[in-house]
């Protein structure tokens, strides 16, 4: 199942490469390559990208859309 997400449009915004934010995350870069693809996460995983990106648990739905 595809989770749509802008984890690829926010971190190129901000100028970080996929291993910049694994090592941030504390996750792997395959993940965030499968995470940027849209393949699901555990969120745990989501938590810590939302917060590697420099966004708080409030601004999730900024990082990874909702699911209806």
């Amino acid at each position: 199942m595809k989770t749509p997400n802008n984890v690829k449009i926010l971190r190129e915004k901000k100028l970080m490469s996929k291993s910049e934010l694994a090592r941030k995350a504390g996750v792997s870069t395959v993940t965030i390559d499968r995470i940027e693809r849209g393949e699901s996460c555990r969120l745990e995983t989501m938590r810590k990208i939302i917060l590697a990106l420099g966004y708080t648990l409030e601004d999730r739905d900024k990082v990874f859309q909702e699911q209806g």
